[in-house]
């Protein structure tokens, strides 16, 4: 028998090999097909059977096949794809950018991607079918930028529900399908240079830090000293009147590394990004399997600088007879982050005979070094307002890895699929400094910081997070007839997520104040070691007794399943089951010793979650779909964790809501889908959610005018829509002469408009994200307001001219979402609403042959009318701008070599 023994062109059946039950089971049956395929059509061969005694192939080949005009209709379930083409067309350097050209999709700071609408926690990330831990404190759905698109072959996002995947689903699953077994030997490198118009060759900010900075990884400056971890270590509050002395707080203090980590620099000259990888694979026979392996390695630095206008204001204020707006605080910043990706795959896999085993491993290191400074004036707690300058510096460490392994076994009718993975991501944010000075004009005429005034102070901060992801799963499917085809197919999974995250505070207090002019100095000079002993300057841990520095969060599910994949009659195939989850989750606040209590988190429940899609295959190239099933969203880590953590994509602090319930999913949809031709469609979908207890972003002002955001379940949401697609191709021969005979153009449209709508009657109770108690759900949230991350609109235009063979496009990409809500207003203020418009691109990749090598050449040219970001409320003719800042319009090009 032939090691390849079929040509899988469908990508829905190549990730079949590595999720639960597969996308789509396509019922194998006696009778040949009654369609008739097209000339440019697809076929599946799902069953090819050469044989002949004595391995003479002359005898007689049986060939069952299905007619399968598209691999997105083929599944039974309503689905988008993106394989490799599609993935390099748009040449997003992560799978995050790839995924907003998707129908219904929309990117979120550049991350987290929402599906029709539904915020990240609604939507569903999994790689080859498993589970994946966030290194993110702020999100369980591990962010997408993570994932070059160098290493993923592929990705389907399913947005009805079926029961063969987890119950926790919102908006849509998203599931990456990394590169696996290559047909023949291959080795691609690839470098790349870009830059953006507000950054590269511009004024930007940084801080020393380590030597080994620059490939991202610290060299120990940022350890914790081992006097201060071992005073970490006892879990008790780190100040006077504890275990320790003055003198011990002075040489904690003392102690850091407070030049290297603090003092922020002007680079005049920010240099140009850079990338580079390497992928290879090959596979061969050995004995009866067929064996394949695929290895990529990746390097990324790049730079962003972002400058604008942060504001927050105290409430509703009268303004010439007229409610309005008016900022009390007012800050320009400017932001340099630079960002270091290094990331590796290994894959093996083995076919033998009709057994497939896969074993895969990720390795990913994302680090991000940022310096910020802020200028502008508060006038909280002061008689009048404060000229204020506050610098920050930050390094994280994010770092994934998993590794996973999945067979798939096939016994005539018979199909058993395993998989386990281990995953473990983790997050280390060492020396998280601020610091603030306030402009004196009585007596140095200049900013000062005597580390005790209000406005003037010195702070550290260390955090760390690790989370272990253990997956499991078993799939049992057979196939039959009983008058018709059925497939019927059982399983069950299993899920748990362990975390641990601490988070320590410290500030710098002088024993006995400091005195002028040392309150001039700066930063570098105001904490080095003269003055921590000559002016007794102490690290004391900024902790109240409500205050938790760690916890423990864990979520286990055990899941099983059962359903049936039938073709009632011609054209007609149902596919239905129902779904049993048991699910306990918890978040334990560890507090200091001696802090008062602090409410823990047990929310333990079952659910039975059906699902059924109707596919009616009334012409050979329409058909409809109807589906309706129930899901669960479950609260997330950092939704429920009492413990205060700082985004900087926002520059505002979160804070969980330990009293958080699951919310709970009525989804019901229908769609139509008119296959024109070879890749060729248009599809029509109206879509309608019922949310009971959604769970919503609350704003709210604490602590001197700081902005904080918290979490609360709404009574319940409704939310409906519609959603369009058109994608077709038209050739260009007709033009005549040699350059046009290959080439086509391509149009790849879609709009999805969405409609959410909080529901809250009279009686309503929800929980206070500040008090934790009980109070009328109106006080948070008003009947009629739409969902928090809910765009109306959302639109995708990409058109372009290719080549039908080799490689040659032309691509320009449009993309729109509309105004979203990012939080509720604080204390009956306007929603805070964010805005980032149009985005136009053009991407242009070139193969080239240059004395008998290979290249691949490509071009980007991204935001080009310059659409800046925007963050608002407003009441009136007054806005407050929360956050505000350039974008800038970047610029790439890369070559690559194929071998």
């Amino acid at each position: 028998m032939t090691k390849r023994t079929a040509i899988i062109t469908s990508l829905l059946l190549g990730t079949a090999l590595v999720s639960p039950a597969a996308y789509a089971q396509t019922t194998a049956t006696e009778d040949p097909p009654t369609e008739t395929a097209q000339p440019d059509d697809d076929i599946i061969e799902d069953d090819v059977d050469i044989s002949a005694p004595g391995g003479d192939f002359s005898g007689e080949i049986i060939v069952r096949g299905k007619y399968i005009p598209n691999p997105i209709r083929a599944t039974s379930e309503v689905v988008s794809v993106l394989g490799e083409a599609e993935i390099a067309r748009a040449a997003d350097g992560d799978i995050a950018g790839s995924l907003q050209r998707v129908t219904g999709l929309s990117v979120v700071g550049g991350r987290f991607v929402f599906v029709r609408g539904l915020g990240e926690r609604y939507s569903l990330a999994l790689l080859n079918g498993l589970p994946l831990p966030s290194p993110e404190p702020l999100r369980r759905v591990v962010p997408l930028d993570l994932f070059p698109t160098s290493v993923i072959a592929s990705t389907v996002v399913q947005k009805s529900y079926s029961v063969n995947y987890p119950g926790e689903f919102g908006g849509g699953v998203i599931n990456l399908t990394t590169k696996s077994t290559p047909e023949e030997p291959f080795l691609k490198i690839n470098f790349g240079v870009s830059g953006d118009s507000e950054t590269t060759g511009k004024l930007g900010y940084t801080y020393d830090g380590s030597d080994t900075d620059i490939i991202g990884y610290d060299d120990g400056v940022r350890d914790i000293p081992g006097g201060l971890a071992n005073a970490i270590a006892k879990n008790i509050p780190i100040s006077v009147g504890t275990e320790f002395s003055s003198q011990d707080l002075q040489q904690f203090a003392a102690s850091l590394n407070n030049a290297e980590t603090n003092l922020i620099q002007r680079n005049r000259d920010i240099p140009a990004n850079f990338s580079a990888d390497i992928t290879g694979g090959t596979s061969f026979d050995v004995g009866d399997a067929f064996v394949g392996i695929v290895a990529t390695a990746g390097f990324e630095n790049s730079w962003r600088t972002r400058g604008g206008v942060q504001q927050t204001t105290q409430g509703i204020v009268n303004i010439d007879g007229e409610p309005g707006l008016r900022p009390d605080q007012n800050f320009n910043f400017v932001t340099t982050e630079n960002r270091i990706v290094v990331n590796g795959l290994l894959g093996l896999s083995a076919e033998i005979g009709e057994h497939k085993l896969r074993f895969t491993n990720l390795y990913i290191h994302d680090t991000s070094k940022e310096a910020s400074i802020k200028a502008g004036i508060d006038a909280i707690n002061v008689d009048e307002e404060t000229l204020l300058n506050q610098g920050r510096t930050s390094w994280f460490e994010r770092q994934l890895f998993t590794t996973q392994f999945v067979g798939e076994f096939k016994f005539d009718e018979l199909s058993l699929d395993v998989r386990g993975s281990w995953a473990n991501s983790q997050r280390d944010a060492p020396y998280q400094r601020t610091y603030s000075y306030a402009f004196d004009k009585i007596i140095a005429n200049d900013f000062v910081n005597d580390l005790t005034s209000p406005g003037q102070s010195a702070r550290v901060q260390f955090s760390d997070l690790n989370d272990d992801v253990y997956g499991a799963g078993v799939d049992l499917g057979y196939e039959t007839n009983i008058g018709v085809p059925v497939n019927f197919s059982v399983g069950y999974s299993y899920y748990l997520n362990d975390r641990q995250a601490q988070r320590r505070d410290f500030r710098f207090v002088p024993a006995n104040g400091l005195p002028n002019p040392i309150d001039q100095e700066r930063i570098d000079f105001l904490l080095s070691d003269f003055n921590i002993f000559t002016h007794e300057i102490e690290l004391r841990e900024v902790a109240a007794q409500t205050s938790v520095p760690a916890y423990e969060a864990q979520l286990e599910i055990h899941g099983g399943y059962g359903q049936f994949d039938a073709e009632l009659a011609d054209g007609l195939r149902l596919n239905v089951g129902v779904r049993y989850e048991d699910a306990k989750q918890s978040v334990l606040p560890i507090l200091l010793q001696g802090g008062s209590a602090s409410v823990a988190t047990g929310i333990s429940n079952d659910y039975w979650l059906p699902a059924g899609t109707l596919t009616w295959n009334f012409a050979d190239d329409m058909q409809l779909r109807f589906a309706a099933s129930k899901t669960v969203a479950r609260p997330q880590f950092r939704e429920l964790a009492p413990q205060q953590f700082l985004d900087l994509d926002t520059d505002r602090t979160f804070i969980g809501n330990p009293l958080l319930t699951d919310s709970e999913l009525l989804n019901f949809e229908g769609r139509y889908e008119y296959y024109i031709g070879r890749g060729e469609r248009i599809t029509l979908a109206g879509f309608y959610k019922k949310i009971d207890n959604p769970i919503e972003n609350v704003a709210f002002v604490q602590g001197g005018g700081t902005l904080f955001t918290g979490f609360s379940n709404a009574p319940s949401a409704t939310l409906y829509g519609g959603e369009i697609e058109l994608v077709k191709y038209f050739p260009l021969y007709d033009l005549g002469g040699s350059f046009f005979e290959d080439r086509r153009i391509m149009i790849a449209a879609n709009y999805t408009y969405t409609k959410s709508k909080i529901e809250v009657a009279a009686g309503d109770q929800a929980i206070n994200p500040v008090t934790l108690s009980a109070t009328d759900a109106s006080n948070l949230f008003n009947d009629g307001d739409r969902l928090t991350g809910q765009s109306t609109h959302v639109a995708n235009l990409q058109f372009g001219m290719e080549k039908e063979e080799g490689l040659s496009q032309q691509t320009v990409l449009l993309t729109y979402n509309s105004p979203r809500v990012t939080a509720r207003g604080p204390q009956d203020q306007p929603d805070l609403v964010e805005r980032t418009g149009w985005k136009l691109d053009v991407v242009l990749r070139e193969e080239m042959n240059i004395a008998g090598q290979d290249f691949e050449l490509k071009f980007e040219a991204r935001n080009l009318l310059g659409t800046d970001y925007r963050e608002s409320q407003t009441l009136g003719a007054t806005e407050i701008l929360n956050n505000a800042y350039d974008v800038g319009t970047r610029f790439s090009m890369s070559i690559g070599l194929n071998f």
